[in-house]
């Protein structure tokens, strides 16, 4: 039985690869339910939860053809693939939580922690320098700097973003701070 379960759901993987909508239907029929309690284990959500049904679905759909038979069976993959994608929201939900914390901390500034004239002068001075040496680098590696420090993404969802390996944009924000860090004096901050 469990043998003969395992060459179907092979068979309906390779009829995915040939673009047949009804094969990820039959997989989604099966595996649906209990891919959403998994991420519900994860994230808590159920709206979330059927996010990372449909993000796995979507995935399996669009790259059917890297599963390796030989690195487990189909369910394995696909819970593996589920596990990811949880894991991905949650680090997103939680740096977007972080991110309205901080907003919102930083709205309710008291006037005594406002800068004096003096001091804002200093700060956009500041922030003008480190624009204009932003500039300087090649686009690159500033685009994968702004991703990061100002759009607040992880190294891999900038490199889901931009197409390019992990590795690729690992080097490039390395390489990118190393170059700011010669262009700016630290004495200056």
């Amino acid at each position: 039985m469990i043998a003969q379960q395992y060459v179907d759901e092979i068979s309906i993987l390779q009829r995915i690869v040939d673009r047949d909508q009804a094969a990820l239907s039959a997989l989604y029929d099966r595996y649906a339910r209990i891919i959403y309690s998994l991420a519900y284990r994860v994230l808590g959500s159920p709206e979330e939860s059927e996010e990372v049904v449909l993000d796995v679905f979507n995935q399996v759909w669009r790259s059917a053809s890297n599963y390796n038979l030989a690195k487990g069976k189909v369910d394995t993959w696909l819970f593996m693939l589920t596990r990811s994608r949880a894991l991905d929201r949650l680090r997103a939900l939680t740096r977007a939580a972080k991110f309205n914390n901080a907003c919102e901390d930083e709205a309710a500034v008291l006037p005594s922690q406002i800068a004096s004239p003096e001091e804002e002068i200093l700060i956009s001075e500041r922030r003008d320098r480190i624009v204009a040496v932003l500039q300087q680098l090649p686009v690159e590696q500033r685009e994968a700097i702004e991703l990061a420090y100002y759009k607040g993404l992880t190294h891999i969802q900038i490199a889901a973003t931009t197409g390019k390996s992990l590795g690729t944009v690992k080097t490039r924000i390395r390489l990118g701070l190393a170059k700011l860090r010669d262009f700016l004096n630290p004495a200056d901050f």
